[in-house]
């Protein structure tokens, strides 16, 4: 956890004073490498590390545009609402991969993002999140938000496929109750 939070403070210095500002909404792409404390027996990077690095890029993102003075200044927290991830290729250890978070919409609670992890070219997982903010009790409006923080295009809704991944989740969470 320190790991994860020195990682944090790094991401928060560098975009707030050092790294160029970017507009909600952009297209990142990060290389990283999969060092050994990243790995599970030694060879390839644990399941629970993927989630760890789309965690640093959406921050990232958050930092780096006018979405933290707009959100996170005014009394508002990010929320992730749920993610899901398909692997296909493990990423192997001391290896550089590229993490790319793509914007696919955002209706009136939630944005919803698209990561994708490459190694030597080739695809080896992707990743789905669907976030947002909220202060007192309650999930803010995701479209005024980027509207506010300069995003550099229209605020379109998130295509069917997107919106399919997330469908039953309320419902899941729902029967698990009777449980």
């Amino acid at each position: 956890m320190i790991y994860y939070w020195l990682h944090m403070i790094y991401i928060f210095i560098g975009s707030r004073f050092f790294w160029k500002k970017i507009p909600p909404g952009t297209d990142l792409t990060r290389t990283r490498r999969v060092n050994l404390l990243d790995c599970e027996s030694f060879r390839f990077m644990a399941n629970s590390k993927y989630f760890y690095y789309m965690d640093l890029i959406r921050y990232e993102v958050v930092f780096r545009s006018k979405l933290y003075n707009n959100t996170v200044k005014k009394g508002m927290f990010g929320v992730l609402a749920s993610q899901k991830i398909i692997y296909r290729k493990p990423l192997r250890k001391l290896r550089k991969f590229e993490i790319t978070l793509k914007f696919e919409g955002a209706d009136d609670k939630w944005v919803y993002h698209r990561q994708t992890f490459t190694q030597d070219g080739e695809l080896c997982a992707i990743g789905f999140t669907k976030a947002g903010f909220w202060k007192h009790k309650k999930a803010q409006n995701i479209k005024d938000i980027l509207i506010n923080s300069g995003i550099n295009r229209a605020v379109r809704m998130p295509s069917a496929e997107i919106l399919d991944l997330f469908e039953q989740d309320y419902e899941i969470l729902q029967n698990s109750l009777l449980f």
